[in-house]
């Protein structure tokens, strides 16, 4: 299977947090992914793009902030991050990139 470029649409781009640490010592890989996109659409796209193969998918909406830009009341946008647990054997080195 050959990534297509809705692929590269839906992950947006790899997350290195301290806590995303601790969920990659656990087999999961963490990514910064499109609001619209489903679990098994994110699945096929990691599975696609980075050739492994994925054993669940978890999603959270994080909400954006209100900040205050230059003395204005702003929002900061929502994010949705996929934490992606991955087979036995199977890895991302996400500190590399692509």
């Amino acid at each position: 299977m050959s990534a297509k470029p809705e692929h590269y649409d839906l992950i947006k781009k790899p997350i290195i947090t301290e806590k995303a640490t601790m969920a990659s010592e656990a087999g999961a890989v963490v990514f910064q992914v499109a609001m619209d996109a489903t679990k098994p659409m994110i699945k096929e796209a990691v599975e696609a793009v980075f050739g492994v193969k994925v054993k669940a998918v978890n999603t959270t909406i994080t909400k954006g902030k209100v900040k205050k830009f230059k003395g204005r009341t702003g929002e900061r946008s929502d994010k949705k991050k996929a934490y992606v647990t991955l087979e036995e054997g199977n890895t991302i080195d996400v500190a590399t990139g692509l």
